[in-house]
């Protein structure tokens, strides 16, 4: 197989990987449930992955690598205000957490207290995607600042770590309760924290 063939191969993996983890967490999920659904042979596994916790750091890698593809398009490729462009984002979170779908899910809820217990190698995967996330949510606050429609914001670090914090428990308690009064209430709490009219 060629390195070409062998990167589709693994990427191919991790596809068809993600939403079975979404649904059951890492833990839970044993390789060979894994490769049976990627029509890959247990034996070559390991030729991808050097273990379940690398596969489980490829995984992380992949879906913070996908996520900031679409949070560019969101945040900085669509037009619009930054403050417009931020409310669709959260808007959109909103929507696929509220999903009886796993895909699109968020994983860093899904298997963030999970696997940084598990493996020191994951959590540092989880924090530097989390902490790219916040990057790039504090980046469009100071270009909201800028443009004038978050004028009203002094510090969008800080802000940024807060809507992000205030969004993942929302999303946890979304899970716990199986009930969305915590996503539409992180969302009328985003809007008093940018400043923002109430919307729906």
């Amino acid at each position: 197989m060629n390195a070409a063939a062998a990167v589709e191969v693994r990427q191919h993996i991790l596809d068809t990987a993600m939403p079975i983890l979404l649904g059951k967490g890492f833990s839970a999920v044993g390789l060979n449930e894994i490769l049976a659904a990627a029509g890959v042979p247990k034996g070559s596994f390991y030729h991808y992955f050097g273990s379940k916790e690398a596969f489980g750091e490829a995984l992380l890698t992949s879906y913070f690598a996908e996520y900031a593809e679409r949070l560019d398009e969101l945040l900085v490729r669509q037009p619009g205000t930054a403050a417009a462009k931020l409310m669709r984002y959260w808007d959109e979170w909103r929507q696929i957490q509220c999903a009886d779908d796993p895909v699109g899910k968020c994983l860093a809820v899904k298997l963030g207290a999970e696997v940084s217990d598990l493996s020191e190698a994951m959590r540092e995967v989880l924090r530097r995607g989390t902490d790219a996330i916040i990057t790039r949510i504090a980046a469009c606050i100071e270009e909201g600042r800028a443009d004038g429609s978050l004028a009203s914001v002094s510090d969008a670090a800080t802000t940024a770590v807060t809507l992000y914090e205030l969004w993942l428990g929302a999303t946890l308690l979304e899970k716990i309760h199986r009930d969305r009064k915590p996503l539409d209430s992180a969302m009328t709490t985003t809007r008093i924290l940018l400043n923002l009219p109430p919307g729906n």
